[in-house]
């Protein structure tokens, strides 16, 4: 999987950002840095009507991704229903270990955790070696960490312990994998195409979500999880493949300060200024509060629906097809209609959806409130992380990108643990059904409380806009939050 947990990418789900690119090919490549392309200059081009994808750059890597994506929810189901059957067997149970619940939040830690202690120093290598290279290396680090699940399982031999393990080396990679990653894609597309082509990552995943989960469901039912994990490390090669084929992308030119500065001056960017420092509040709350809809998710299907595999898989499909259908319905949305309004619209629709989902007690009902949170978990990251790479100067981009990637994922499991623990002194026991719902319910109606918040009181350094700009306003008013009517073109 390239880079499945977003969730972003979900957060990134997590998350999140996708599997971005690499720079167009060129001619022969040699060891000597070639110039960086500057992100107004288009590239390679094909037929008008690929849109982005018209840039074949861009066009391979993220085909590429898209298969690795779906071998990466593939994993996710296996690993995510093994480690919740294992964990509500009587026997584990009588054994007075955690309970479900918690296993999946430290499950959770162990996947994303490493990004919370490596992040930023992921993002400062991104900035300071060929971006190229080290996504080869990190990609196939972690081809051969989903092979030794794979052998695992097949060997009977797959337990929560090694599943724990193998999940935290994962995340090690994974580190250094996001940011190399992410500070590509500008360098594929221009400009004034950089949101749209983050928006078609984004729903290269959530298409994947929709593909790779509905197929887990069904094929776990009748062969097992081993053959998941079979897909998943297969689907690395494609992405292999698509990154090979393009030339070095070397970091830009080296400046001459300690490692630690360059990390200040990051931190000094997202902190000191009011427009990231919004983006990454509202990122940090979305990724807290909603990822554990996803980790307990298991949990929710055999305790509360009292279902089975395929209807695991079919609701993180529901999930994925409504990521899709947000992005694509993303072009409906004004193009004057402002991003300082628009998150945190998202973030208060995400939190409603997961609060009504959680006190759901059918499939069906569970079905349309999944299918909506999916719509807003898009809108909410994908329209955070463009807002955030149209600020920030390409000589950072790589360490700013790590400092919301270190936030982003390293705070995930906080909230997928803080989930379970709530959930046991709700019910007295971490595997109860209604524990989960009170657990996931009280933090989505926490993070749509915050983002009514943000909705009243608004930040329009999110667009860059500054005082004395056409449209800047801070007046507290929800209305004018709705409605973003000082934006709006013509008379007011």
């Amino acid at each position: 999987m390239a880079n499945i947990y977003t969730t972003a990418r979900e957060a990134a789900g997590e998350g999140p950002e996708e599997p971005e690119g690499s720079a167009p090919p060129t001619t022969a490549a040699t060891d000597a840095p070639a110039p960086p392309l500057s992100p107004a200059a288009p590239g390679p081009t094909g037929p008008a009507w690929l849109g982005v994808l018209r840039h074949r750059a861009f066009r391979n890597v993220w085909l590429g991704a898209f298969g690795s994506s779906i071998g990466g929810w593939m994993e996710i189901v296996g690993v995510q229903w093994v480690m919740t059957v294992q964990t509500l067997s009587p026997e584990w149970v009588a054994s007075g270990r955690p309970g479900a619940t918690l296993m999946l939040g430290y499950l959770s830690a162990a996947q994303l955790g490493p990004t919370l202690a490596l992040g930023l120093w992921g993002g400062l290598v991104a900035d300071r070696v060929d971006r190229k290279r080290l996504l080869l290396v990190t990609q196939v680090v972690m081809m051969l960490i989903a092979a030794a699940l794979l052998v695992a399982s097949a060997a009977g031999r797959l337990t929560p312990a090694v599943m724990l393990v193998l999940s935290l080396l994962n995340g090690v990679a994974m580190a250094f994998n996001m940011p190399a990653w992410q500070v590509l894609t500008p360098r594929l597309v221009p400009r004034e195409e950089l949101t749209k082509a983050i928006t078609l990552n984004g729903m290269q995943f959530n298409m994947a979500r929709v593909i790779g989960p509905g197929l887990a469901g069904v094929l776990m039912a009748q062969f097992g999880a081993t053959v998941l994990f079979a897909v998943n490390t297969l689907s690395f090669l494609g992405v292999l493949l698509a990154v090979s084929s393009t030339p070095p992308a070397p970091p830009p030119p080296r400046e001459d300060v300690k490692a630690w500065s360059q990390i200040r001056e990051a931190l000094r960017f997202t902190f000191r200024q009011r427009g990231p420092l919004a983006i990454f509040t509202a990122l940090v709350l979305f990724s807290a509060l909603a990822a554990p809809l996803v980790r307990m998710l298991p949990v929710f299907v055999q305790e509360v629906y009292h279902a089975e595999e395929r209807v695991y898989g079919l609701l993180l499909a529901l999930m994925g097809a409504g990521a899709v259908v947000g992005g694509l319905s993303l072009k409906w949305l004004p193009p004057w209609y402002p991003k300082h309004h628009f998150i945190p619209l998202s973030v208060l629709g995400g939190g409603a959806m997961i609060a009504a989902f959680s006190v759901m007690d059918s499939v069906l009902g569970a079905s349309v409130f999944i299918f909506l949170c999916g719509a807003f978990w898009l809108w909410a990251f994908n329209s955070c992380m463009a807002a955030m790479q149209l600020l920030v100067d390409d000589r950072m981009r790589g360490r700013v990108m790590a400092v919301c990637n270190t936030a982003v994922f390293g705070v995930m499991p906080l909230g997928a643990i803080a989930a379970g623990w709530i959930s046991h002194i709700a019910s007295g026991r971490a595997d109860s059904g209604l524990g989960t719902q009170v657990g996931v319910g009280t933090l989505g109606a926490v993070l749509a409380a915050a983002g009514l918040v943000m909705l009243i009181w608004r930040t329009p350094e999110v667009d860059g806009l500054r005082p004395g700009d056409p449209g800047y306003e801070r007046r507290p008013s929800l209305l004018a939050g709705i409605t973003a009517r000082a934006h709006r073109p013509g008379p007011q």
